[in-house]
Order: structure tokens, then C-alpha cells, then sequence
């Protein structure tokens, strides 16, 4: 894991009217990190993404995404940069009237322009990744919530990015399948080499497969450490998320 970071925020502050989301959020992510953020809902997880994925931007401070200032870029440069990054949606995202196999081929029709063949190479290899080898000729609403988050994640790394975003991966899915996500995040990610934030309320989870967790509430980090000392933690709150989550305090 190189040391040079992938992810910056500086003084980030986002603001959506009145409502100050993020106040003052600093966090530096290195290349080929899994770095995980947690918290209670509406702490602005979600848009802490959002922000370092080039969807938002924020309203004071800065965020550098691979060395690239978001808020400095035009659109032709953001769009480049974008081609970079894979994002899996907390609901999957995927096109109904389309296969899974189409799903997942739909960032390399959009934006590359190769031989049918060569395409659908790419997308075998993407959905065997996933497990889900033979599944390309099903419709989303002919597979599990568990197959549609893996077909989402196989959309997602179609283009072989530096940087990976999840958004709740294993939102709605039952505790079999949520450690398969979870394995896969771990599993791609090291293989790729690729940078990975992961926003999740599944702390047992992310235990798993974490470098680094971020406790987010009221707009900062409370605390951002390895899963050990997160789960020896001294902060009251993040000490209360454990335990809500029965999440086991190691003496």
C-alpha cells in the first residue's frame, strides 16, 4: 500500500441551506487502502462519498481525488477522472429492462468504444469475478437482492478502477450474503490493488477486512483508527455504536 494518498479532505465543509452536514472534515486516504466509515444515520456518510467521488462538492475546503482537486476541474476533466473511480449504489442500480450481463457492459458502452467481442469478454470475467458466471442472461427482477449488489459490484469494477466506492453494500441483504459482499470487497480490492471506501452501518462486517475505520458524527471523524483500536476505543460515542451493534469489546 503505497503512502501517497489516493483520498483528501481539507477542511471540508458541506452545506445544503441552512443545514451544515460536514463541518470541518479532514481525512487522508493512501493508495490501495480499505478504509471503512461508519457512524449513526444522518451524520452525512453518504455524502462524504458523494463528495470524494466528484457527485458533490463542497462548500468550503477541498477535496483531492488522485491528486486532482474536484473543485478545480471542469467538466471535461472531471469526466476523465471519473473513469477512474467505480461506485456501487446502496440499491444496486441496475437497469430493469436489462440483463445483468447488459448491466454491467453499460460503463464500456457509454464510454469506450470496443469490438462486441472484446466487450463481452470483459463481462464474463467481470460477473466470474462475482460468482455469478452464469447468470448474464438474467433480469434484475429475476435474481436475489444478494445477486443483483454482486452484479452492481462487477458493474463497478468493469473498467478495472484505481478507486472503489460502496455505498451500504450489504444493505438489505441476510448475514450469508452480506459476508460474501463483504469477502468480495476484501478479496477485489486487494487483488486490484485498488483504493476502497466503504460507507456501512455493518461494523461486525467491517471488522473483517478494514485497514483503517472512521467513526463520522455531527459533520467530523470522533475517530479514525485500525479495527483493533476501534473496538478498545476510549470515545464514549463510538464505545455506544459498539455496543448497540453488540459488537464485542476485547479486553
Amino acid at each position: 500500500m503505497s503512502s501517497e494518498p489516493a483520498i483528501v479532505f481539507e477542511g471540508v465543509v458541506k452545506r445544503f441551506g441552512p443545514r451544515r452536514v460536514l463541518d470541518g472534515l479532514a481525512l487522508s486516504v493512501a493508495k490501495g487502502e480499505l478504509f471503512v466509515i461508519i457512524g449513526p444515520s444522518g451524520t452525512g456518510k453518504s455524502v462524504t462519498l458523494k463528495l470524494a467521488s466528484g457527485q458533490l462538492f463542497p462548500t468550503a475546503g477541498t477535496v483531492r481525488l488522485l491528486g486532482e482537486d474536484l473543485g478545480a476541474l471542469g467538466s471535461r476533466a472531471l469526466a476523465k477522472l471519473r473513469r477512474r473511480v467505480g461506485y456501487l449504489f446502496q440499491s444496486g442500480a441496475l437497469l430493469g429492462w436489462k440483463t445483468l450481463a447488459e448491466n454491467v457492459a453499460l460503463p464500456l458502452a457509454e464510454r469506450d468504444r470496443l469490438p462486441p467481442a472484446q466487450v463481452e469478454g470483459r463481462v464474463r470475467a467481470a460477473l466470474a469475478e462475482v460468482g455469478l458466471a452464469d447468470a448474464g442472461d438474467l433480469y434484475p427482477a429475476e435474481v436475489s437482492g444478494g445477486m443483483v449488489k454482486r452484479a452492481a459490484f462487477a458493474r463497478a469494477i468493469i473498467e478495472d478502477p484505481e478507486v472503489l466506492f460502496f455505498d451500504e453494500p450489504t444493505s438489505g441483504l441476510d448475514p450469508v450474503m452480506a459476508r460474501t459482499v463483504d469477502n468480495l470487497i476484501a478479496q477485489v480490492g486487494r487483488a486490484r490493488g485498488a483504493t476502497c471506501v466503504v460507507v456501512t452501518h455493518d461494523l461486525a462486517g467491517a471488522l473483517r477486512y478494514a485497514d483503517r475505520i472512521g467513526f463520522l458524527k455531527d459533520g467530523r471523524f470522533l475517530q479514525v483508527a485500525a479495527p483493533d483500536a476501534i473496538l478498545h476505543t476510549p470515545v464514549p460515542e463510538v464505545r455506544a455504536f459498539l455496543e448497540a451493534q453488540r459488537v464485542e469489546h476485547r479486553p
